[in-house]
């Protein structure tokens, strides 16, 4: 957020909102990351959705791993998941049955997804505006850095506002 509000990049009348927002789903987010308490952190892919795993008949090739970091087990599920509530519900539980075949699974940490998807959105653009100086970049993402982008983002962000504050997905019994 600092990248981009330092940047100039948001139209003079966004960048109240942009930011008020956007600071408010970071201290959601501490506040999530604070109630589940520590966790044992992992490697991870970092990029971990089903556009970087090639099946080859029965057996997953995972590709693009320039994103490994190191985290919570669950930074690498949530990403799998798409659709609404009822549907990433099943999906979570699905993956986390086969997961689960190799490692436990903390459910604590279920309550990070919202904010990790959050996370995710503000690092997009940042990636996007520190490379906005490459002419590549303009000509692939012509949306990027206009006004309704902006508008969008802030809508977008607080939507994920909304969602942070529901209970997070549950395993089911």
């Amino acid at each position: 957020m600092r990248y981009i509000v330092d940047q100039d990049l948001l139209p003079p009348e966004l960048l109240t909102p942009y930011r008020a927002v956007v600071e408010q789903c970071l201290e959601r987010i501490e506040a999530d990351f604070a109630a589940i308490g520590p966790r044992s952190l992992i490697r991870l892919h970092g990029d971990c959705h089903l556009g970087n795993i090639l099946w080859e008949e029965r057996t997953p090739f995972f590709v693009d791993l320039d994103d490994c970091v190191t985290g919570p087990a669950v930074q690498d599920l949530w990403m799998l998941m798409s659709g609404d509530r009822a549907q990433r519900s099943w999906q979570i539980n699905t993956v986390l049955e086969g997961y689960e075949t190799f490692r436990a699974f903390d459910p604590a940490e279920l309550g990070l997804i919202e904010g990790l998807r959050t996370l995710r959105m503000i690092n997009y653009a940042a990636w996007l505006a520190r490379r906005w100086s490459d002419p590549a970049f303009p000509l692939n993402f012509p949306w990027f850095n206009t006004q309704k982008y902006w508008e969008e983002q802030i809508l977008a962000f607080k939507g994920q506002l909304a969602e942070m504050y529901e209970p997070p997905l549950q395993r089911l019994p």
